[in-house]
């Protein structure tokens, strides 16, 4: 499996945006989010998302994500999304002017959770890694494009045949800002298999 642009598809288009070979720009939308129930009881589901579909069950995609986020909750990254009630996404969420939030969010059967660490503010890059191993996956992340560090491993509850994976940019307040995704790429499986305890 190969990265192409042009097997990738919108759901919910954004109104600004613009797409090359390996360049991907929104413009974020006001009152745009994902968040499923939990804690904050209310459910949102309008992020523009940019994706493309596999039944791959072994690959990692990659890419570089830069942003002028301002506004509280301004957020952009990476996004499986299988329905409104199945999906995770990783990104830096603007918080204050001295820290931001690097988190990731996993919602399985309607339910999410968050999982941060705070970072500074002046962080306005991230590259993301995002890989598969049949109906589990790892998020990782990096400064530099060459180091990775794990975010978290998580098991899909409805992620074990099609998926579908890309990026996306959102605004849950009034703002508005833009997002730009940069060298993208697909290749083989980069997380490894475990080599400690054998399976039950």
């Amino acid at each position: 499996m190969n990265f192409d642009i042009k097997k990738f598809e919108w759901t919910r288009e954004p109104e600004i945006y613009s797409i090359t070979d390996n360049r991907i720009e929104i413009t974020t939308k006001p009152f745009t989010d994902l968040w499923q129930r939990t804690y904050y009881h209310f459910r949102n589901d309008n992020a523009p998302l940019l994706q493309m579909h596999t039944d791959e069950r072994f690959f990692s995609f990659t890419v570089k994500t830069e942003f002028e986020s301002k506004h509280r909750f301004d957020q952009c990254g990476i996004v499986m999304y299988l329905d409104s009630e199945n999906w995770l996404k990783a990104s830096i969420e603007y918080e204050n002017e001295k820290f931001r939030h690097l988190g990731s969010v996993v919602t399985n059967n309607g339910y999410s959770d968050w999982a941060t660490t705070e970072i500074s503010a002046e962080i306005n890059s991230m590259w993301y890694r995002f890989s598969r191993r049949e109906d589990d996956y790892c998020i990782e992340c990096s400064e530099d494009g060459i180091t990775f560090k794990q975010m978290r491993i998580c098991h899909m509850c409805n992620g074990g045949g099609k998926i579908s994976f890309g990026v996306y940019a959102c605004s849950p307040e009034d703002s508005s800002f833009k997002a730009v995704f940069t060298n993208m790429e697909i290749t083989e499986c980069k997380w490894a298999e475990h080599n400690g305890q054998k399976p039950d």
